[in-house]
């Protein structure tokens, strides 16, 4: 969904591996509970991506897979990774709407991915 994919964006914040299919897995031990609950962190992950402040290292490596994790599903995102961006997309999604549109905005301007991920996001309960 485009959810999971978009956010596969701030859980993607593990992103790429040593196996050349998969995305790292050097950041899979970021605390997203964490990020999530303080504003200051969450929002500092979002201008990264939005390109509108610094990005730590695993907001960079989030940023650049981003593009792909959105076309290909996630296909390269581990299970861990992909429970971290259903948790963040949902979080977005549900509390942080304006953050949610602000990223739609940004990597689905044409609404490609809304579309692609729509009954996903239907099947999760979430509204897009």
């Amino acid at each position: 969904m485009k959810v999971l994919m978009l956010l596969s964006l701030l859980v993607l914040l593990v992103v790429g591996s040593p196996i050349p299919d998969q995305y790292t897995s050097k950041f899979d031990n970021v605390d997203f509970d964490q990020i999530l609950q303080s504003d200051r962190l969450l929002s500092n992950y979002i201008n990264c991506l939005l390109d509108k402040g610094k990005c730590t290292p695993d907001a960079i490596e989030l940023k650049k897979n981003l593009p792909d994790a959105l076309e290909t599903e996630c296909s390269k995102c581990s299970a861990k990774q992909k429970e971290g961006v259903r948790k963040v997309v949902t979080f977005l999604i549900e509390k942080r709407k304006d953050y949610w549109k602000e990223l739609e905005k940004k990597y689905d301007p044409e609404g490609k991915y809304y579309k692609k991920y729509q009954e996903t996001a239907k099947k999760e309960n979430l509204n897009l």
